[in-house]
């Protein structure tokens, strides 16, 4: 059989990704220099659109607080992701089982999971007398607190993702040679100077990947937040895609909602491309043994 050109196979991925990501991005370009209610044609409005950016008083605050639950959702989640996915890589029958448990968050659709955390945090029952206390809520009001909200809004995205990343690290740590720890052992090494000697080293790169991810998607995260909280108390979890789409949907207001959507495509493609540079990822080698 002939061989076929790689672009004949790429075809309908190639045209996917123009249909449904750079043709949306364009108009979103073009949508950002101009006036419209989502009725009628928009105007031509130049840049007064990128001018107001400078005298909105929300958009700083709101892109604060999407880096703090960006990294806040980093440091939740990649310790306990790693953990549990190289205690889920490891041989035995409960091991399958539980990791199975740990899934099931991440099946639940957003919807599902803001009303049932909504519900679990809610001050007249749930899990408010538990859990309020270990943020310092006071009468377990946590969703009503302003210095309280994001943290849960954090923990809520990181219960709900955790799985995701598990999968990746209990995927990457089986692919590690079994000889290295075989090597490790008889050298007299315990497990936890495996862990740090071998397992980390080697997991490198996922927790590049992960932590990609995470960032990307934490950024642009706001389903949830909109259903949890609403972006309140006040503004306490307005985070910048949710102030994005209340400005275009509640306001009406969609070429400064687009302008403000060209922004954070902006901000996730370089934090993307600042963790792939400075960590040498772009550049990576395998290191499996005989590779």
């Amino acid at each position: 059989m002939r061989q076929r050109p790689g672009v004949i196979w790429a075809a309908p991925a190639l045209a996917y990704f123009v249909v449904f990501a750079i043709v949306p991005m364009v108009l979103v370009v073009v949508l950002a220099f101009t006036t419209w209610n989502g009725l009628g044609t928009p105007q031509w409005a130049g840049t007064a659109n990128w001018t107001r950016m400078g005298q909105d008083a929300t958009l700083p605050d709101s892109l604060r607080l999407s880096l703090i639950l960006t990294a806040g959702a980093w440091c939740v989640q990649t310790p306990i992701s790693l953990l549990l996915g190289v205690w889920a890589a490891g041989r035995g029958r409960g091991r399958a089982a539980l990791s199975a448990v740990f899934f099931i968050p991440l099946l639940m659709s957003n919807a599902a999971v803001a009303l049932l955390w909504q519900a679990l945090l809610d001050p007249n029952f749930g899990l408010a007398d538990l859990v309020g206390p270990l943020l310092a809520a006071r009468d377990g009001n946590i969703l009503g607190e302003p210095s309280r909200a994001l943290a849960a809004v954090v923990l809520v995205v990181s219960w709900q993702f955790v799985p995701f990343h598990v999968l990746l690290y209990q995927a990457a740590t089986r692919q590690i040679p079994r000889t290295l720890y075989d090597a490790a052992a008889i050298d007299g090494a315990g497990r936890g100077r495996r862990f740090f000697s071998i397992t980390l080293p080697q997991l490198r790169h996922t927790v590049v990947s992960s932590t990609v991810l995470i960032l990307v998607g934490s950024f642009t995260y706001f389903e949830t937040i909109l259903l949890m909280t609403g972006g309140g108390p006040g503004t306490a979890t307005r985070v910048l895609p949710l102030h994005m789409y209340l400005t275009g949907f509640s306001s009406f207001e969609m070429g400064y909602a687009s302008a403000l959507a060209v922004v954070l495509v902006v901000v996730g493609t370089t934090l993307s491309i600042v963790i792939v540079r400075a960590t040498g990822f772009s550049s990576m080698r395998s290191r499996r043994e005989g590779m």
